[in-house]
Order: structure tokens, then sequence, then C-alpha cells
């Protein structure tokens, strides 16, 4: 299975999430060109060569109107005077504007760029405005989807940690177009990657606290810590915010599942690199590589032997055992003590059912005890589809999973039209099967 396991040691960020994964990509150039030619207004991509502690890898600099948003010298406060989206990626930032609401980090993390010293007369944008920038980009509409409901999350997130309606929360103008490149660029890249699973290590969102407007605020920040809920995440020795709330939104919308690597294969390894210096190396990496196949369920085996019951009798337990809710029944026969015929009963049962239906095999058979086996289940995931034939619709039920789709025709369907319509069964399953 194909797999991209994201280690987050030192948080993460939209810009290095993006330049990991750009490292792993056949056509990197091809990347670039597509997201420089997005459209956003004065937004320009460039991939540089860079290093942490000795690792090589890749800084994603993002510019809007030629400028980078690089990292000031440290302060001891930043200043937001509104309630916007915490999206500049690219912490440290250092913005003065006017709102009626307060919003202000201390970013430390120094993923890549901070409006710093530079002033500008800034705009607002909704995430309604996002999602129409968006919307208009030349780029895939799964990819245009994927980037919507990342920023959807963010704006969520910033909405309940401040206590105001979705609808409140605004994006800053320069900082919403970088952050849009950030986000585009990473669903893009995936896009391209195509991986089968996404798995994602716990998350270092860093310690201490970052001063604000308000006060002192603790890490990791109010949005970043709504986006994490359930996810597992820890602290450290490194002072400030290392996972951004785009970084957060992100890996939580992309990842199946959270927790420590694998066992895989890996053929390559993609190092996004943020602009900060610390005592560690302060980098994502991407591995890619292959799996293998997982179960992907799990159920429970209910068996017991039993040689005094009549076939009518054990009919009647195993119909009642389905009607109970049992996935399946079945008996194979077998020679059980001093040679007497017999039958081992099997039900099959999700493992919440086990206890109830346990009881239900003790009440309807005679045997005095059972024993029970828990196993993990493959299964392909269940769907449901129709073909139209010159005499009528006839359904299908599909199953889909690990690269394999198998489709089968509703019996009852067919069989019907080939009643109506005086046909063949065979007739109508011809037809069927040239149309699917």
């Amino acid at each position: 299975m194909k797999t991209l396991y994201i280690e987050c040691n030192m948080g993460a960020a939209g810009d290095m999430l993006m330049a990991a994964l750009y490292e792993l990509l056949e056509d990197k150039q091809g990347f670039l060109d597509t997201m420089n030619g997005l459209g956003l207004p004065g937004v320009r991509v460039a991939a540089q060569k860079a290093s942490t502690c000795g690792i090589a890898g890749t800084h994603m600099a993002v510019t809007v109107d030629g400028q980078e948003e690089t990292e000031p010298a440290p302060r001891a406060a930043a200043h937001h005077d509104h309630v916007h989206l915490h999206v500049e990626e690219h912490h440290d930032h250092e913005h003065d504007h006017d709102h009626e609401h307060t919003h202000d980090h201390d970013h430390d993390h120094g993923h890549d760029h901070s409006h710093g010293e530079h002033h500008h007369q800034h705009h607002h944008a909704t995430p309604g405005h996002i999602g129409e920038t968006i919307d208009a980009l030349p780029l895939p509409d799964p990819v245009k989807a994927q980037a919507k409901a990342v920023y959807d999350a963010i704006a969520r997130a910033e909405a309940k940690a401040h206590g105001c309606p979705v609808g409140d929360v605004h994006f800053h103008e320069v900082g919403a177009l970088d952050a849009v490149a950030d986000v585009t660029g990473v669903c893009y890249a995936l896009s391209l990657l195509q991986p089968e699973q996404i798995l994602v290590s716990p998350i270092h969102v860093g310690c201490g606290t970052v001063r604000c407007a308000h006060g002192v605020m603790p890490v990791p920040a109010p949005a970043t810590a709504n986006l994490l809920a359930g996810v597992p995440v820890y602290g450290g020795a490194v002072q400030g915010e290392l996972c951004t709330p785009t970084g957060a939104a992100l890996l939580v919308h992309f990842a199946q599942k959270f927790g420590p690597m694998p066992v895989m294969v890996t053929k390559a390894v993609g190092v996004g690199i943020g602009t900060k210096e610390f005592e560690q190396a302060n980098c994502v990496r991407a591995f890619w590589g292959e799996t293998a196949q997982e179960a992907n369920g799990e159920i429970v085996e209910l068996v017991c032997n039993i040689d005094d019951m009549t076939p009518e009798a054990l009919a009647f337990a195993a119909s009642r055992l389905l009607e109970a809710g049992a996935l399946d029944v079945y008996t194979v026969p077998g020679t059980m003590k001093k040679g007497r015929p017999g039958w081992v009963l099997t039900v099959l049962c999700d493992p919440a059912q086990e206890g109830e239906l346990a009881r239900k095999i003790l009440a309807e058979t005679t045997t005095n005890g059972l024993r029970v086996r828990r196993c993990g289940k493959y299964f392909l995931t269940p769907g449901a589809g129709q073909v139209q034939t010159q005499w009528g619709p006839v359904g299908l039920k599909l199953a889909q999973g690990f690269g394999l789709t198998h489709v089968k025709p509703e019996f009852e369907d067919a069989a019907r039209l080939a009643r109506d319509h005086d046909l063949s069964y065979q007739e109508v399953m011809r037809e069927v099967w040239g149309k699917m």
C-alpha cells in the first residue's frame, strides 16, 4: 500500500508541509509552474535549498509582491488589533490593524515569513471570500474542495476560540494570500502523489506561553488546540508555538491515523525546513513508501460443537441467531466424542454483539459452552449502483477497497424483469453485464 508518513517532531506549518511533499514529487518544476500560474495577486512560490542541524532539505519561500515575510528580531509582543484567522503561516508576525476585536499571537517557530517591520494598508476577507478565491484557481475541483475544507476548519476553530460567529472571522489580506498558496500547494501535491493512506506522528506543539495584547496565552494557541482535539500531541523542552492552525488543519483533514511510524519500505524522504534555528532540527519529514495491507476491521467468531440436536431444531436455531443480528451463521459436519456425527456451529458477529449472541447460542441450542475467537477482518466497503436495461433498472451491489472493485447485479431485480417480460434470466443478465 502506498503510504505517506509525516513526522512532526517540530510541529507543522503549511509551508513546511508543502516543502516536504515537494521533495517527493517527480515533476518538481511542473509543480512550481502550476503554483506560480494560479493567478494569486503578486504571489510567487520558490523552492530554496536549506539545511537545519546539518540536515539538507527545502525551504518553500512564498513572496507577496516580491516581499517574503521574513522573521523579525525577537520582541516582547506582536500587535493584531482585530479578530482574524491565524493563517499567516510564517511565524513571528507583526501587524498593526484597526478593528474592534483583538487577537494577537507572538509566533515563535519562524517557519517562513512574517510581515515583520513593513506596513501595509490591509483589507480583510471573510471565509466566503477566500472560498471564492480558491474556486477561481485553475486547479482540479477535488483539490479546490480539499483546500476549502481546510479553510473552513480553521475558521470554525478560530470562531470557537474567540466566541464569535464564523462569519465574524476575517483573514488578513496579505497573510491570506500566502496561506492560500500554502494550503492549495499541500492539497495539490497530495493529489499528485495519490497516497493510499496518510499517517501522521504525534504532534509536537511546543510549550510555554506567547504574549498577546490580552496578556499571556498558553501554547498551543486556542485555535490550534481546537483543531487538534482528539489528536495525540505533546509539549517538550522547546519554548514557543511549533504547530500553527494551518498546519494542524491540514494534518487533521488528511490523516487517516495518528501514531508511530509503521513498518514500511521507504522509497523517499522529503524534508521541509523552517527558517528559525533551534537546538534540534526544525523540519517536517515526509516518508514515502510501501506498507503491508492491514486488516481494516474486527470480527468475532462464536463456535461450538453440537451432536444432540435434530437438523430441524438446528436450522431453527440458526435462523433465530440471524434474526438477533448475527452477520452469518453456518454449520460444518464433524465427528464428535465416541464417533458420533455432529455439527460445528459458527456464528460471526460484530465485537459489540459478542455477549448478547453468546447467550443466544446457549439459549437456542443444546450446547453447554462455546469458544470465542476475535479476528482481524479485511473487507471491501459496500455500496450500491444501478444499470438501466431496455426492460427496466437492475440494482448493483458494489464493494470497493484495497484498489479493488467488486460488482454484482441484484438477483431479484433481474429475475423480476425476466418474469415480467417473459424472458430467460440469462437474457436479462447478458444485457446487464453488457452495460456495466
